[in-house]
C-alpha cells in the first residue's frame, strides 16, 4: 500500500472518527431532546450511542491494521486481535440495529416499511461481519504461507 493511500485512508478515518465524536456528543443529545414524551426514548438513544462506540472500535481498529500494513507487519498473528474485535463490533451492532427495530415496532408510532428497512440494515451490517470473517481466513491463509516461506528460506540458509 503506497503513501499517498495510507495517507488518505487516515484522513478519512480522522473525519469518521471526529464525525462520531460530535453526532455522539451533540446530535444524540438533541434527538433526545426532541423526542420528548416519546415513552422509548431512553431505549433508542443507548441504541444510538451503542452503536456509535462500535463504529469508533472499528475505525480504531482499521487504523492499527492499516499501522500494521505501513510497517509490513499485517501478515502475523498480531493482526488477528485487531480483525477479531472487529468482527465482533460489527456483529454487536448489528444486533443493537435488530434491537432498534424491536424496540420501534410496537405502537403506531413508527411505520412497519421503517422497522422492516431497520431489519434490514442489520441484515447488511451482519453480512459486513461475515466479509470480515472471511477476509478473516484469508489472513489465516497469508500468514501460514508466510510462515511456510520463512521456514523453507531458513532450511535453504543452513543448506548453502
Amino acid at each position: 500500500m503506497g503513501k499517498l493511500t495510507v495517507l488518505a485512508l487516515r484522513a478519512v478515518l480522522v473525519g469518521l472518527l471526529a464525525g462520531s465524536v460530535f453526532v455522539q456528543a451533540v446530535m444524540v443529545p438533541l434527538l433526545a431532546a426532541d423526542m420528548g414524551d416519546f415513552d422509548r426514548r431512553t431505549p433508542v438513544v443507548v441504541i444510538l450511542l451503542l452503536g456509535l462506540v462500535t463504529a469508533q472500535v472499528v475505525l480504531v481498529c482499521v487504523w492499527r491494521l492499516v499501522t500494521m500494513v505501513r510497517r509490513g507487519t499485517v501478515f502475523s498473528h498480531g493482526a488477528f486481535r485487531y480483525v477479531h474485535i472487529v468482527i465482533g463490533a460489527m456483529t454487536a451492532a448489528a444486533l443493537l440495529v435488530f434491537t432498534l427495530g424491536v424496540v420501534l415496532a410496537p405502537g403506531e408510532d413508527v411505520a412497519p416499511g421503517i422497522v422492516l428497512l431497520i431489519g434490514g440494515v442489520g441484515l447488511a451490517v451482519l453480512g459486513v461481519a461475515l466479509i470480515v470473517l472471511v477476509l478473516r481466513m484469508l489472513l489465516a491463509q497469508a500468514v501460514a504461507r508466510d510462515v511456510e516461506a520463512a521456514r523453507m528460506r531458513a532450511e535453504l540458509a543452513e543448506v548453502i
